[in-house]
């Protein structure tokens, strides 16, 4: 084979081994079609002649190594065709090679994408698309590998097999709000590569004299071309700033949308946990959670999201261009891309736990600050303040060195994206301008692309920091999901309870209950609270008086026996009926920052004034309440520090008396007063008492000596003793014990 002729964008050849062969004639055409840069191919079997028409900015010789390896691989292949043509006759059998051919098409098709893959190599601007294709897909790969890796994640975390990506479960129903964003941010962005565009036609304008693409559309003198481009620059302008206006305050509005959704929604889920998990460390964890990591999930869609949408953009509409106006350098613009995404991703498995370590300290400072403010007193008295400090001056200690730790991983991954982007940006333009230089590419051309490719690199120098608030989002998002799947108090099954009906009778049968990792506080206790009376339950700490109050509430369940409130169960009891039911006051009464009327009426809520002062009477308090300042509307400061413990307790109590439950239970509500207010506040009780049960829990028995009936509780929860205070003092017993040691008293 010999080339006959050759000019710019076409070449014939004479190929002697396609004469006489209709059928590899027409494989090798259809084999150089296939070809990058190859526009038209045609094989003639009767002349042997093929024609080739390629694009100009495909080189002679390159072409010539396409038809060469070309008619190689189709004609020399498997089928053995490189014999000798022999002659035939116009009316005879087709040639013994061409029934070969006929009769083993596959082979010869196979063959011909064999050629058209092997082809790709010898062109430079094959090759060049070859190295672009493998960079969208190693790209593709990449990102497609980390999002499915991500929602199995979430899958599991789910539990039920349909976890959807973090990202998607933490929109929400917000879907049409992030559209919104988005449509917004792509407009955006597509004007700010407008602009970039713009700007490199008015460089070529002055450079050369005109732009091309501005001579199609009328305005062929330069003066013409300029004024026309201050026009588009202007108007480009202000439709960047204008969309990046809209489209920041729509992201800005759905961080803010998604903050607050799942703030109220977890918080709610929250408030309806078993106690077991609202007490003790947790609750500094859980007001951590509510606080900073729900703020870490709209905080990722008011910025982060944002640009890595408009990063994405930036490249969906660069890729198609350079394919169609610089093929030669898009390979080398691009190359940065599917490494950098893997660096990152890579980076983000390594960090995940650094973040979870980092997060689990930063909590753990969060509570000892907490707790070492709320018990001042303790400390000052203690005199351990320097211990303190160094406590929290190790945990923060800790806490630095995670975050130490997590910001040397975030700024090497940044460094190395910088470094990418840098040479990427070198590469493209020593590469473009030698294409220049050499007449493959034409400078009209490249000129408005120098600027878009730098505009892309360094928006992805922010991609460290989009993937470090992005594990940071996922971390953070993994919290909350850890907190909302703690369960809930399980509902009753039984029908509602009316409290007006409520006679109020308790009875405990066999009841154990033990607090997870301690041996039993109650076992097998059986007592009965009769309706309408006042009942005491004394005993030793540890006995289970408290733990008797908790499971009537359901505050606890119990592990085996049965707590009946008139005769039902109160596992099937409705929570909500259960608890409107029963006036609880605990030792330790929690009181609100606010005033003290609005902590008398808490509960209740439309409570008038005149029932609030009502109440604070018979609780002994209105005494003290009218001497403040500000009288009923006195603000007492967190957990009401600004009151003593025992004006802390008559405002829970009077709390409980506004309720007006059928059924009181006060847990040493009269601890923290002194004897003459606890006298007072007893022949109160004992009107407010009349036709409701009251259940009284004391450590002090002159608190409980005119009760109905005492039960005395042992060790175990075991029922001691029980029957009024005479006839305890009577049976010169435990009880009676107890009243000598506090009264100083002989039983009679």
């Amino acid at each position: 084979m010999r080339p006959r002729s050759v000019i710019p964008g076409r070449q014939r050849w004479d190929v002697k081994p396609v004469l006489g062969r209709p059928r590899t004639a027409e494989i090798l055409a259809a084999a150089l079609r296939r070809i990058p840069g190859i526009t038209e191919a045609q094989a003639n079997p009767v002349t042997g002649r093929v024609l080739v028409r390629h694009d100009a900015r495909v080189s002679a010789t390159d072409v010539g190594r396409i038809v060469r390896r070309a008619v190689t691989l189709v004609v020399a292949g498997p089928a053995g065709a490189a014999r000798p043509a022999p002659q035939r006759s116009a009316s005879g059998p087709a040639p013994r090679a061409d029934r070969g051919l006929v009769v083993r098409p596959v082979l010869a098709v196979g063959g011909g994408v064999a050629a058209g893959i092997a082809l790709i190599r010898g062109s430079a601007l094959s090759r060049q698309l070859v190295a672009l294709g493998g960079v969208a897909a190693a790209t593709a790969t990449v990102l497609r590998k980390a999002w499915r890796r991500t929602a199995d994640v979430s899958r599991e975390l789910a539990g039920d097999g349909a976890g959807r990506h973090p990202l998607l479960e933490i929109v929400g129903p917000y879907r049409r709000r992030l559209y919104r964003a988005s449509a917004l941010s792509v407009a955006c962005q597509v004007s700010e590569m407008a602009l970039g565009t713009f700007l490199g036609w008015t460089a070529l304008v002055l450079i050369k004299g005109e732009a091309a693409p501005l001579v199609r559309i009328g305005l062929t003198t330069a003066t013409a071309q300029l004024w026309g481009l201050a026009g588009m620059v202007a108007v480009a302008c202000a439709a960047v700033a204008g969309l990046s206006y809209a489209s920041n305050l729509q992201w800005r509005g759905l961080g803010q949308d998604i903050e607050h959704d799942w703030r109220s929604r977890t918080y709610a889920h929250v408030q309806h946990l078993e106690l077991r998990h609202l007490e003790g460390e947790r609750t500094s964890r859980i007001a951590g959670v509510l606080t900073d990591d729900v703020r870490q999930l709209g905080n990722f869609f008011a910025s982060s999201a944002n640009d890595m949408l408009q990063l994405g953009t930036s490249l969906a509409l660069l890729v198609p261009a350079f394919l169609l106006l610089a093929p030669q350098i898009a390979w080398i613009a691009f190359l940065p891309i599917p490494v950098i995404a893997w660096l990152s991703l890579h980076y983000q498995d390594k960090a995940a736990a650094d973040y979870a370590v980092s997060g689990e300290r930063r909590a753990r400072l969060h509570s000892q600050l907490v707790n070492s403010l709320e018990a001042g007193a303790t400390v000052k008295s203690f005199c351990t303040e320097d211990y303190e400090a160094e406590r929290i001056d190790r945990l923060s200690g800790d806490a630095q060195e995670s975050n130490c730790r997590t910001d040397r991983g975030t700024i090497r991954h940044a460094e190395i994206v910088r470094v990418c982007t840098t040479s990427s940006m070198a590469g493209t333009l020593l590469i473009g301008g030698r294409s220049v230089l050499n007449g493959t590419l034409r400078f009209e051309v490249f000129s408005p692309l120098i600027g878009l490719p730098q505009m892309v690199m360094l928006r992805m120098n922010r991609l460290g920091g989009i993937v470090d608030q992005y594990q940071r989002t996922l971390a953070a998002h993994d919290r909350v999901r850890r907190l909302r799947a703690l369960p809930v108090e399980t509902e009753g099954t039984g029908g509602p309870l009316d409290a007006d009906k409520v006679q109020g009778e308790i009875v405990l049968d066999d009841v154990t209950f033990a607090y997870p990792g301690r041996p039993p506080v109650l076992e097998d206790l059986s007592l009965t609270i009769p309706a309408g009376q006042v009942t005491a339950l004394v005993g030793a700490t540890g006995s289970g008086k408290t733990t008797v109050a908790k499971l009537l509430m359901r505050f606890q369940d119990a592990e085996s026996g049965s707590v009946l409130l008139d005769g039902r169960d109160v596992t099937d009891l409705p929570r909500r009926d259960l608890r409107h039911t029963i006036g609880f006051v605990a030792q330790d009464p929690f009181l609100f920052d606010g005033s003290i009327a609005d902590n008398i009426r808490y509960g209740s809520f439309e409570a008038s004034d005149e029932a609030v002062v009502k109440a604070a009477m018979m609780a002994e308090a209105h005494t003290f309440i009218a001497t403040l300042p500000d009288g009923y509307e006195t603000v007492i400061g967190e957990r009401g520090a600004a009151l003593s413990g025992g004006q802390r307790q008559r405002i829970a109590l009077a709390r409980a008396i506004l309720k007006d439950a059928p059924v009181v239970i006060l847990d040493e509500a009269t601890s923290a007063v002194d004897n003459e207010t606890e006298a007072a506040i007893q022949r109160t009780l004992r009107g407010f008492a009349a036709d409701r049960t009251m259940v009284i829990i004391a450590h002090r028995l002159s608190t409980v000596r005119h009760a109905d009936r005492i039960y005395v509780l042992d060790k175990g929860g075991v029922v001691a003793e029980q029957g009024t205070h005479d006839e305890l003092l009577a049976q010169h017993g435990l009880y009676a014990s107890l009243w000598q040691l506090q009264a100083g008293e002989l039983a009679a």
